[in-house]
């Protein structure tokens, strides 16, 4: 198994219908994957409205055979309420990706606030079930949450084979996605890590003027994205780097980068140390962190997370359901979190501000990208 994944998240569409996806085009780019000798494929129930699964049903498995690629999926457990909503599910996924079996299979987005699928419901019982029985070969999880969660799960869960992870040399040292703490954690316990989001939605490869001189000076045949991929591929506890593609080049382009890889050498990480300080100048509120705000917020919001994820929002090109999205959702489904909306615009987190940020003006720019995202996310999962 080659350490380069086809992440099917990010799909070619023929129009701004997710579900429209261009088969033709995929089939291609498939087809230019196999036969570089790379055969991961990682899909969901919701990616694409559900349009994914079958997409990889056409790609794959109508033109190749079962042996030749390997398939790793997740159970949505924001469907999962009771063990009596698993099975179906599972069920579902197979007849829509046409397998009898799946090769890595997971909880999806396993984090505190759907922690109901594994209380209410017995999600990992039902995975290790499957495994058992011959329809799951390796059983994990995808997480979006804080590092002392993962450890939680991981402590109470030695039967799971791989944990997904969002990492990036941009979120390494991340205050909010905690990349490095993550990884560290699940390299703690013996877990092998597939990562995810290796170039942060397109932001790593799209990078401010600036950065991109910094990478072409040093190298200019070697491609921006190119960088973020080698970083994670390079880490010692990483089996798999998911690279969601949209389009042939690329693919290409990762193909490229991973048939020649090198890992990143000393050199190149000052650069991307330096890359990093670039992107993180460019946001667009210049919060700190320091959270003397929270304590005399009225409604409990959790300002400097929010605050975060929109930044990082704002850096990443891709512009569907994201992972910063995926955060916030995460947050603002713990009961002792507000949602940004819930801002009254009292003024007292300004008076406690050392940057002096007009923080009810941007959190009101907060809402506007992120809740009405989450309604219709949790509306789509209800």
């Amino acid at each position: 198994m080659e350490k380069l994944g086809f992440g099917m998240m990010r799909l070619p569409q023929l129009d701004e219908n997710p579900e429209h996806i261009d088969q033709e085009l995929l089939n291609r780019m498939v087809d230019s994957f196999m036969k570089n000798g790379f055969n991961y494929f990682d899909t969901a129930y919701p990616y694409h409205n559900g349009a994914s699964e079958k997409a990889f049903k056409k790609a794959l498995v109508d033109r190749y055979p079962r042996e030749s690629f390997i398939l790793a999926d997740k159970l949505p457990i924001f469907f999962v309420h009771k063990d009596e909503d698993i099975e179906p599910i599972f069920n579902e996924q197979l007849e829509r990706c046409g397998v009898d079996y799946f090769d890595y299979y997971m909880l999806h987005n396993l984090c505190t606030w759907n922690e109901y699928a594994i209380t209410d419901a017995d999600s990992f019982k039902f995975i290790r079930e499957k495994k058992e029985e011959g329809k799951i070969r390796k059983i994990g999880f995808s997480f979006h949450d804080e590092p002392e969660y993962l450890e939680k799960i991981l402590s109470q869960h030695p039967e799971v084979d791989f944990v997904q992870l969002q990492i990036n040399y941009l979120d390494w040292e991340d205050k909010g996605v905690q990349a490095r703490r993550c990884y560290e954690i699940a390299e703690k316990y013996e877990v092998p890590v597939i990562v995810m989001e290796p170039v942060r939605g397109g932001a790593l490869a799209d990078v401010p003027e600036e950065a991109e001189k910094l990478l072409k000076d040093y190298d200019d045949r070697t491609s921006v994205a190119s960088y973020a991929i080698r970083f994670c591929a390079g880490l010692d506890n990483v089996i798999m780097v998911l690279a969601g593609v949209s389009d042939i080049d690329q693919m290409e382009d990762n193909i490229k980068t991973m048939i020649n890889f090198k890992e990143i050498n000393e050199e190149e990480q000052k650069l991307l140390d330096k890359v990093s300080n670039i992107i993180h100048s460019k946001i667009t509120v210049p919060c700190t962190s320091c959270n003397y705000c929270l304590e005399s917020c009225p409604k409990n919001i959790y300002i400097s997370k929010y605050f975060e994820l929109y930044n990082a929002e704002k850096q990443t090109e891709w512009k569907g359901f994201s992972q910063q999205l995926n955060y916030y959702i995460t947050y603002i489904e713990k009961d002792q979190y507000g949602r940004a909306s819930d801002c009254i615009n009292c003024g007292l987190c300004i008076e406690q501000c050392p940057q002096h940020i007009d923080i009810p003006k941007f959190m009101k720019d907060v809402s506007d990208e992120f809740d009405p995202a989450a309604d219709a996310t949790n509306e789509f999962f209800s």
